[in-house]
């Protein structure tokens, strides 16, 4: 229950991202920049984090012991995992984005027979079958926007939106692996943020030759992004992560508490940017949503509770 509720606040804070994201491109903000800047953003202020701890060097040694997996996975975790996302909001608004990217609930359960070439491990079945309520909830909510929107537009944004939906759990547990709890959540956060800046200085040479220079409202946000989902959301999620590695049916009930993204995203999109109040359909697919969220809560206090009954036939002595 701990992995979940921290997994909740975190989904809180990640909403900022789909907010904010859909305010700078209706002011006429380039994705590029949105995306970008808030990696630029987030390493100083990581550094300043870590650097305050004095944990820094562990990082950089990990880094250069093990440098393909941690550039290649850190691209994944936030490259191909933020870069699509930021594209997407071109086509559909926050909380549309916020709803396709739940798709990731699913992407995470799949993902789990090819994480670990050691170990075989099969999809948790039970956690699919949850995921598939939140799922309906979810494109109940969007039924009726993506009705009235093109085709193009659709796939525009829910092509990137399958890309980033995969890239984001595959990049966190391989880095889990890779890592194998020698860092702690901020180092983590600062060595994947380190080795996934080539990605983002190639893609800052494009947005610039492409779009020039992003204005100071398009800097003010983005920086609120980056503490908000860059800082605060990713610590407090890969903090959860880490709870319930051992777990994969715990894992994937963490991953499916980010599907609050699409409430939380609603909710600020009517205050900040004056959406219209959603139609009754929406407000029952959210219903769905929070359904979903409640039952992964059951289902992993019940794992939990099972556990605890096998420890005491045994005979083992539980701590306080």
């Amino acid at each position: 229950m701990k992995a979940i509720l921290i997994g909740i606040l975190a989904a809180l804070f990640f909403s900022v991202t789909f907010i904010l994201n859909r305010s700078m491109e209706l002011d006429g903000g380039s994705w590029v920049w949105s995306a970008t800047l808030r990696f630029f953003f987030m390493l100083p202020i990581l550094i300043l984090i870590v650097g305050y701890q004095r944990n820094i060097k562990p990082v950089i040694k990990h880094m250069i012991a093990r440098p393909v997996p941690w550039f290649m996975w850190s691209t994944v975790g936030f490259g191909l995992f933020y870069a699509p996302l930021t594209f997407a909001t071109i086509y559909g608004p926050g909380w549309l984005v916020a709803a396709t990217f739940q798709l990731t609930i699913i992407a995470g359960s799949l993902l789990v027979p090819f994480l670990n070439n050691k170990i075989k491990q099969k999809i948790p079945i039970q956690s699919i079958f949850i995921s598939l309520i939140i799922l309906a909830g979810v494109f109940i909510m969007q039924f009726e926007h993506a009705s009235s929107v093109p085709l193009i537009s659709v796939l525009l944004c829910v092509i990137p939106l399958i890309i980033s939906a995969f890239a984001y759990p595959l990049g966190n547990r391989k880095m889990m692996q890779v890592v194998n709890g020698e860092l702690n959540t901020f180092q983590r956060i600062l060595g994947m943020t380190l080795a996934s800046l080539p990605f983002w200085i190639v893609l800052s040479i494009y947005g610039f030759t492409a779009h020039g220079l992003p204005n100071s409202s398009q800097i003010i946000q983005t920086f609120v992004v980056a503490i908000s989902s860059g800082i605060i959301a990713t610590a407090l999620f890969f903090y959860a992560t880490e709870i319930v590695q051992q777990d994969n049916q715990k894992m994937a009930g963490v991953e499916a508490t980010q599907s609050g993204e699409v409430v939380f995203a609603l909710i600020g999109e009517i205050i900040i940017l004056s959406a219209p109040l959603p139609s009754i359909v929406s407000f029952i697919g959210m219903g769905f949503v929070i359904i979903g969220i409640i039952l992964h809560s059951i289902v992993s206090a019940l794992g939990n509770r099972k556990s605890l009954e096998v420890i005491n036939k045994s005979g083992i002595r539980q701590n306080p």
